[in-house]
């Protein structure tokens, strides 16, 4: 009896063992790993969303007649921060499109504002606009790491549930995880500046 009891918890080490070292556990690291990036990448769209107002009171007061172009940054910020983020956001592919598009609504609104404010010397040496605009250019890069970090860590999690073991263990324990999105380029971005001189 002893010598059965012995062998069935070798049996069971073993297999612990074995099941450790071949991916079982690779699915829900992965899945973290989706979610911290994304977490950062939504830190980052709201560090830019809170810099946009003190921006655009700068320039106001410095370019009056520019208020088409500054609506369309308020109203592009108030659009990207009141889209609804569902829970299933990363698996969603319309929602996920949604929230892209209105960041994508948003950066485009904001080169706008950068290209108006080339008309206006007096602006680009104002301390404050100077301090706001190096604060938004470090945010937009932060926010290209982010999304790069986010679409790599999409990149692992979802090529674990395409590919051996991982297939296997999301048919057997992780049914429910689903294949995330990921960012892709902008149609209007797609198409190369021309230059001409």
């Amino acid at each position: 009896m002893r010598q059965s009891a012995f062998k069935s918890l070798l049996m069971l080490g073993v297999t612990t063992l074995l099941l450790s070292g071949c991916g079982i556990n690779n699915i829900p690291t992965y899945d973290e790993a989706v979610d911290a990036a994304w977490s950062q990448v939504q830190n980052q769209y709201q560090r830019r969303a809170e810099l946009i107002p003190n921006l655009v009171k700068t320039v106001k007061g410095f370019a009056e007649q520019e208020k088409d172009v500054l609506t369309s940054v308020v109203e592009a910020r108030a659009k990207a921060t009141s889209v609804q983020l569902p829970n299933d956001m990363l698996s969603n592919p319309e929602a996920f499109q949604q929230f892209q598009a209105a960041q994508d609504q948003l950066s485009s609104a904001l080169s706008k504002l950068m290209v108006v404010v080339e008309r206006y010397p007096e602006l680009k040496s104002n301390e404050n606009f100077l301090a706001l605009q190096n604060q938004l250019e470090g945010t937009e890069n932060r926010i290209s790491v982010a999304r790069r970090d986010y679409i790599e860590a999409v990149k692992m999690y979802n090529t674990e549930l395409r590919t051996f073991p991982g297939r296997i263990w999301h048919t057997v324990l992780y049914s429910d995880q689903e294949p995330r999105e990921t960012f892709s380029v902008a149609k209007e971005l797609e198409q190369v500046p021309s230059v001409e001189f």
